[in-house]
């Protein structure tokens, strides 16, 4: 079975705001907290019993979905990952990445 992970670009002419962003993702059925790495963060391959959703705020953040692909995410960009797919993450560049992370409600 294929899995659907896919990315939004943000196509806005302004920053993302966290309390927009917060907002949507919770009238979307998620539960959501913010997050923040630091350049250098790697997190080795895994996967979540739940459907999430990452929000970008600033930074970047490149995840790799196992029979998918590797994706760059900035500033704006969302990404909708299924419950039980495969993936990795990293910090990319110089710059902390804050990102909101959103967890499916049943």
């Amino acid at each position: 079975m294929p899995i659907d992970y896919r990315v939004e670009r943000w196509n806005e002419l302004s920053a993302p705001l966290s309390a927009m962003l917060r907002l949507r993702l919770t009238q979307e059925n998620y539960d959501v907290f913010q997050w923040c790495d630091n350049p250098g963060m790697v997190y080795g391959n895994h996967m979540h019993a739940e459907d999430q959703s990452h929000w970008i705020i600033s930074g970047t953040l490149e995840i790799a979905v196992e029979q998918v692909g590797t994706f760059e995410l900035n500033a704006g960009d969302r990404d909708y990952l299924p419950a039980r797919a495969y993936h990795s993450a990293r910090v990319i560049g110089e710059e902390p990445v804050m990102y909101l992370v959103g967890i499916k409600r049943n």
